[in-house]
């Protein structure tokens, strides 16, 4: 599952008259999962992750086929946060401690107070409301810590399971960008989707019996 498949494993691009201002990447906790920065000993997870056709068949990226692809992503990530263009977490289940997948923010624009969403998790995750429970734990920080106005999130037509992740978070859907991606040599359609602030409704974790 995806809100976004571009250029994940990139450094950021940034316009070279900006002078970098870092972002440190928060860890996060709900009532089933934690958040944190993303680390090299994640390195492995994430090449099967990222190595999955079936996790991926709905991105515009195919799957990787070499390790090194997972430490790029890693220096990715901490580059994001360097240059303060965003955050992406790790997510880990708490119950047994498991790497599950990712979340993050990227694109992050102080001046338009704006960042896009994207998140990515093993198929074996799927069905359990994480992907959502991590997502509204990035908002809340981010709308809290960073000042927002707007989220940004863009999904494959055919990933349904995507769309009510984000709208179960509350996002429009506000538009199509028609062919604007080829996933597995198809031509596919993009729904894209967004989050004002005014419209954001936290929830409470609830929290954990014991």
């Amino acid at each position: 599952m995806a809100g976004s498949g571009c250029q994940v494993d990139r450094p950021p691009i940034t316009g070279v008259t900006m002078t970098p201002k870092p972002l440190p990447t928060p860890t996060l906790h709900t009532a089933r999962l934690g958040l944190r920065p993303v680390v090299d000993a994640d390195a492995d997870a994430l090449f099967a992750l990222h190595s999955s056709a079936h996790v991926l068949r709905y991105w515009d990226s195919p799957p990787w086929d070499e390790r090194a692809r997972a430490g790029r992503f890693v220096a990715a990530c901490r580059q994001m946060a360097d240059e303060g263009t965003g955050a992406r977490l790790a997510v880990d289940r708490v119950s047994d401690g498991a790497f599950i997948g990712w979340c993050g923010l990227t694109g992050w624009n102080p001046d338009y107070r704006s960042a896009s969403l994207g998140y990515c998790f093993d198929d074996a995750a799927w069905g359990h409301g994480y992907a959502t429970e991590a997502a509204r734990a990035l908002l809340r920080w981010a709308f809290d810590a960073l000042d927002l106005n707007r989220v940004q999130a863009e999904a494959d037509t055919r990933n349904a399971a995507s769309a009510r992740v984000l709208e179960k978070l509350g996002f429009v859907r506000e538009g199509t960008l028609r062919e604007d991606c080829v996933v597995n040599g198809d031509v596919s359609d993009s729904w894209v989707y967004g989050l004002l602030r005014r419209e954001w409704r936290p929830t409470p974790e609830p929290v954990p019996a014991g």
